[in-house]
């Protein structure tokens, strides 16, 4: 199975298509962090993230989508924005026939290190123990290839 794994952003999102089957390791078929420019408009932010999307799923043709729910900070315009971008985003994998699975943070450190409260650098240590993930990447990056990890942990009888 192939799937998108993404964590969600306005500024930066991370992007990942990850592969299993029931014989083999999770690989790293692709990972990114994709930019928007601040000098852009929303709605032009909006769209450049659901094009890169669709681009990446014609491309890559993963069957579902492994996304982060939201955490509110305590920007709540930062918040709302990252809330738009899941919300084209979730519409843009929809349309596109995916499979949504949606994972709290809370789940997502659970799954790949096994402890709920884990930091940043736990969550990069075990993905790339997991994965042998050995490029240097921003946190959004290694949180999507998490989010992926998750989506095979969690949902098992995928692969039946």
């Amino acid at each position: 199975m192939r799937i998108l794994a993404i964590d969600p952003g306005y500024e930066r999102l991370g992007i990942a298509i990850l592969e299993k089957t029931q014989s083999t390791k999770e690989t790293i078929v692709y990972s990114d962090c994709f930019h928007t420019s601040i000098k852009e408009s929303h709605p032009k932010r909006l769209n450049l993230i659901a094009q890169e999307v669709v681009r990446i799923i014609e491309e890559y043709k993963p069957t579902a989508l492994a996304i982060e729910t939201l955490f509110f900070s305590a920007n709540k315009k930062t918040a709302l924005l990252v809330a738009e971008a899941r919300g084209a985003l979730l519409a843009t994998c929809v349309q596109s026939g995916l499979q949504v699975f949606e994972y709290s943070p809370a789940h997502i450190k659970i799954a790949v290190t096994g402890y709920g409260k884990s930091d940043k650098k736990q969550v990069v240590f075990m993905v790339k123990k997991l994965t042998r993930f050995e490029k240097d990447a921003l946190d959004d990056e290694y949180d999507a290839i998490a989010i992926g990890l998750t989506l095979f942990a969690t949902e098992r009888f995928l692969f039946l």
